[in-house]
């Protein structure tokens, strides 16, 4: 009998050391997934996968490379979660600004997208606030993969128009409907860097 509550402390034992050190390892994989450095890394690559490429260029086959109309589902399908489930996806001409619509009605949200590598001025955000007065929409978007100027921040100031930079989208990635963070794991690769494996 005596062995018999020995084995059992030594599990319960074995157990919680297991899961105090599984929860340690997810609060270093969470740290590390929130660094500016690492969402300014994947912003780039996400700038990388969709732009428009001037000239054919050829990559490794494990690159994902899509064309800019394709960034547009991107982000809509990121931005359901915040904006909302009904989405349309504007022509990719004579669509006035609005590359994305969600909702209909007074809770209607428009958004336009910009796969850019330099900073984001104003005009992508007057063209939304236009539309937004001309569809009687509730609130506006534009989102990019780079940032904004100051000037654009100052012109939106005011106008129910969300700014998302590049960094911003990463963090809605990473965290959308099932938190990537939370499935991305951390193994030592000979003991000199990381290799993140993940189901995106």
């Amino acid at each position: 009998m005596d062995y018999l509550i020995i084995l059992i402390l030594l599990g319960i034992i074995i157990f919680q050391w297991k899961k105090g050190k599984d929860s340690r390892q997810s609060e270093i994989n969470k740290k590390y997934l929130s660094t500016e450095e690492f969402k300014s890394t994947l912003a780039f690559g996400i700038y990388q996968r969709f732009c428009k490429e001037n000239e054919e260029k050829s990559y490794s086959s494990i690159f994902l490379k899509n064309n800019p109309i394709d960034f547009e589902y991107f982000i809509a399908e990121i931005l359901k979660h915040k904006y909302g489930e009904s989405i349309f996806i504007t022509k990719s001409s004579g669509d006035f600004g609005v590359d994305v619509e969600h909702g209909v009605g007074e809770g209607k949200v428009l958004g336009q997208v910009k796969c850019y590598k330099d900073d984001v001025g104003y005009e992508p955000i007057a063209l939304i606030h236009s539309n937004m007065v001309k569809q009687n929409a509730s609130k506006g978007y534009v989102v990019t993969t780079s940032n904004f100027t100051e000037n654009a921040r100052s012109y939106a100031d005011g106008l129910n128009i969300d700014l998302i930079t590049g960094t911003d989208l990463v963090e809605m990635w990473l965290n959308y409907n099932n938190p990537v963070s939370e499935i991305i794991t951390l193994n030592p690769v000979n003991n000199q860097t990381n290799h993140f494996g993940t189901s995106i």
